[in-house]
């Protein structure tokens, strides 16, 4: 839906802006009345209702299960505001015709040399797969990471470049999963390969498959490294 390629930061950014901000006013460009902080998107959606609806009836406002659970709607917080989480999964949402364009922002200091960040849980991306499997959705949202990358001139920062990729479009039995980092899957929006041609469908079982077969490593690891060495001892 959106056009990155049409996305143009200024150089210098603004004081007074944080970095998703900009970013959200260039998308608005494109989508004034479509595009939303996931916070704001949620509270609205649930607070517009001012009757004495049942927990069900709210339920329904996300009747895609895995939109429902990817975006955090949790439905026993709904009289509270949505504040934002460091778990959220997007930064900014465009919701045209029933499709949901998913955006996570991620800045990069490319003056400094340091591990690609937390993208997404493991074991969350693969609660995900299984509720598009399970409830055949596949056709109604994607989730794409926008990289700003900056440097410090003179007390500045200057948006040195800026990358776009889909997380379908990265071959899933590529992605890193950082164990000892909460499972976070990691990578640099820059470095993430773009050529799996593939359906969301064999995207999601591949995916599964993936992490099944990485989770069971690490549990054999644990278990030789932590288990094996101290088992002499029990009686």
């Amino acid at each position: 839906m959106v056009n990155y390629n049409n996305i143009q930061l200024s150089k210098s950014f603004e004081h007074n802006l944080s970095l998703s901000q900009m970013t959200k006013k260039e998308i608005e460009v494109q989508y004034p009345k479509q595009t939303f902080y996931q916070k704001d998107y949620l509270f609205s959606l649930f607070t517009n209702k001012t009757d004495n609806q049942t927990i069900q009836i709210k339920q329904q406002l996300y009747s895609n299960p895995t939109l429902h659970y990817l975006l955090n709607a949790k439905i026993e917080d709904i009289e509270n505001p949505f504040d934002e989480k460091q778990n959220d999964t997007a930064d900014i949402l465009v919701v045209k015709d029933n499709f949901y364009e998913i955006i996570d922002i991620k800045t990069r200091n490319v003056s400094k040399s340091a591990q690609p960040p937390n993208i997404i849980s493991a074991f969350k991306l693969a609660q995900v797969c299984a509720k598009m499997l399970d409830n055949k959705e596949f056709d109604n949202f994607t989730i794409n990471y926008f990289e700003i990358d900056w440097m410090l001139n003179n007390d500045k920062l200057i948006c040195n470049e800026i990358h776009f990729a889909c997380l379908f479009k990265a071959h899933p039995n590529d992605l890193y999963i950082n164990w000892a980092a909460a499972m976070q899957i990691q990578f640099h929006v820059s470095d993430l390969d773009q050529s799996f041609n593939g359906t969301m469908k064999s995207w999601a079982k591949l995916y599964l498959k993936h992490f099944v077969i990485q989770a069971k490593k690490r549990a054999d690891d644990m278990i030789k490294k932590f288990v094996k060495p101290f088992e002499k001892y029990i009686d």
